[in-house]
Formats: structure tokens, sequence, C-alpha cells
């Protein structure tokens, strides 16, 4: 079994992945959705580089969001004047709604004063979440979705296209799988779940996994998203901190090898493995997902 070494590791914070994502997403549709903007600050304008704060201002005054979506691990929220806002939460970036008379949270990058007294407020404690005004009838080519691969849950995301992607990759499963244009929506946990109730090895090269096996993982794939997303479901909204990392939080202690190392198997009596792999911690059973 070829296990390979690397001395660093750089996710001590989670990266909100789809489920956290699109249930952000869903809170925001739920609590936003027909709300006018009646005013914008870009307090951070390293947030929205692409825009000024007077720009971002005047772009976003007046309008009402018809809706917010996802696309990948963007959030998109689409106005009635013909712009979409794309927010990319990164490590840390969180949505509250607050009450007119709250006091602004610590690292406050940008607020919406919204027709109903309140405020949307975004905050990033790591300042690397991003924003950008896109134009809605040119959304899909801008430069964050244009490179993105289908959606897991759309009719282009098949066994076949999985097939011909990994037969084309010349890196580890687990890296090939954590690359937006190749897979959307995965990241460290959820490729390290897939790849466990899919029995895959993670260093297995791409190209070198068995065809048969395949479908196998892209099942995978799905179900541990549609887990995750459905579990989600069922939490409670707080308006007041609108946070990926909340849902995958409380999710947490259904995760089957993330973070557990050291700890028994679920599936057998060996003990879960933590490897050092491309920058992040690599999670495993040396037995069920051996070569």
């Amino acid at each position: 079994m070829y296990l390979p070494f690397y001395p660093f590791t750089f996710d001590l914070i989670l990266m909100p992945e789809l489920p956290e994502v699109e249930l952000v997403a869903r809170a925001l549709d739920k609590l936003v959705s027909g709300r006018r903007i009646l005013a914008a600050e870009l307090l951070r304008p390293r947030l929205a580089p692409d825009t000024t704060p007077a720009e971002f201002s005047g772009l976003l005054r007046g309008a009402r969001v018809e809706r917010t979506g996802r696309r990948g691990k963007h959030i998109l929220s689409e106005l009635d004047n013909g712009s979409v806002l794309i927010t990319h939460l990164r490590m840390t970036g969180r949505f509250l709604l607050l009450p007119e008379v709250a006091p602004l949270p610590k690292f406050t990058h940008a607020i919406f004063y919204l027709d109903d007294e309140r405020r949307l407020v975004f905050t990033d404690q790591r300042h690397f979440g991003m924003m950008k005004i896109a134009v809605a009838t040119e959304l899909q080519q801008t430069k964050a979705l244009r490179a993105l691969a289908p959606e897991p849950f759309s009719v282009e995301f098949t066994p076949l296209y999985l097939r011909e992607i990994l037969a084309r990759s010349r890196r580890t499963l687990k890296e090939t799988l954590l690359d937006q244009t190749k897979v959307t929506g995965l990241g460290n946990i959820y490729a390290a779940e897939a790849l466990f109730i899919a029995r895959v090895n993670p260093f297995t090269i791409a190209a070198e996994l068995s065809p048969r096996r395949v479908p196998r993982l892209h099942r995978a794939i799905l179900d541990v998203l549609e887990e995750s997303i459905a579990h989600g479901s069922t939490l409670n909204i707080d308006p007041e901190n609108i946070d990926g990392s909340y849902y995958g939080g409380a999710y947490e202690g259904r995760w089957r090898v993330y973070d557990r190392e050291g700890e028994v198997c679920t599936a057998c009596a060996s003990r879960v493995r933590r490897i050092a792999h491309a920058g992040r911690s690599t999670y495993f059973c040396p037995r069920c997902q051996r070569r």
C-alpha cells in the first residue's frame, strides 16, 4: 500500500463545502428574499476587489433580492436590477441578520441596509472571503464560475463523466476530487467521507482506478452530500449567525473517518489513520481502503 508523506497541513479551520454553502444559501433565501437593499457599505475594499466602495454601493442601492441560490461553493443573490451578488465564504465568512440597534460585530466587512429596518452584515475574521457583482446575463462567464465542473446533482454529473475526468488525471484521487474544475463542491471533509464509503484508497492515482469502481465512487459522492444536506435541513436557522461551519459542526458526530485519527473504523476493527497529503490531512481506514 502506497502512503505518501507530506510534512505540513493547513486545515485547522474548516472550509465550508457544498452542503454548508447550500444551507447558508437556503437560509438567506428564506430570510432576505423580497427585501430591498436601501444602502450598502463595503468596509473592506478587498472583499470586492473588482468594484470600488462607491461602485459597490451604487450597484446595490435600491435593488430587491429576488432569490438566493448556489453554484459550487459560491452563493448567488439575484437582484431585480439585473445583477447578481456572488459571495464566497472561504474559511470564516458568515452573514448575520441584525436589528438596526444591534452593535456591529468585529471584522464586519460589508453591511446591507434592508427595508425592514434590519441589516445583513458580512463578517470575516480571516479576510479570505470574496464578493463580486456580476451582470445576470453574463453570470456563467464570470471568472468565478466559468471553469466550475458540473453540479453533483445535475444530469451532466454521471458515472461516465466521472470516469472520463479520472482517466485524464495523474494526480491522486483525493487531489482530483478537490479540484473544483473536475468535481464541484467537495472539500477535504466530504472527499474523505466519499472515498471511505466507496472503499477506495485516497492515494490511488486517479487514472489507475478501475472503471468498475467508478460508479461506486460516483454514488458515494452523491450519498454523502445528500446525507449532509438532509441533516442540516433539520437544524433551526439562527438569523444572527448564518454560518456555513455551523452546519458542518452539527454534522461532526456523523463523520465516518474525517477527524477520527486513532479511533476504531466504523466498518472494521482497524484504526483510522491520518496522513498529511498535498497540504491537507487525509483520513482513511487502512483496511477498508487498501489498494
